[in-house]
């Protein structure tokens, strides 16, 4: 699975982290019980400090998405996927708030606002 951090983007790398594994898990990318790459090796891999990537598999476990195995590694846990992604549609749901938010207050009408949408949903980001 490939990780794409945008450093200038409105999301800790942290969360970025997080917010990919767990697409991937939605998705069926990540099997369960599969092993996730050592917090170092994705540290290296990503070029984000060791403490980063400590914190997004933090985070994952505490919301019982992955486990630690003492010797061995992270590895991807049963889970509810219609439960996980309702989780995401609510997140989504508030920072689209948010955006949808921003933009009547710089004047954009519904229209540009979602052909700004459509033309950024379509370049791929």
């Amino acid at each position: 699975m490939k990780i794409v951090i945008q450093p200038q983007g409105t999301l800790a790398i942290y969360e970025q982290i997080v917010n990919q594994l767990k697409n991937a898990i939605v998705t069926g990318e990540l099997k369960t019980n599969e092993a996730l790459p050592s917090i170092r090796a994705l540290a290296g891999d990503l070029q984000v400090s060791v403490i980063t990537t400590k914190r997004a598999y933090e985070e994952l476990e505490k919301e019982g998405l992955i486990r630690s195995v003492a010797g061995k590694g992270f590895y991807v846990c049963e889970y509810n996927t219609d439960f996980l992604k309702e989780k995401q549609l609510m997140m989504l749901e508030k920072r689209m708030t948010e955006v949808i938010s921003e933009a009547k207050n710089a004047g954009l009408s519904c229209q540009e606002f979602m052909e700004m949408a459509e033309a950024l949903y379509d370049s791929g980001i």
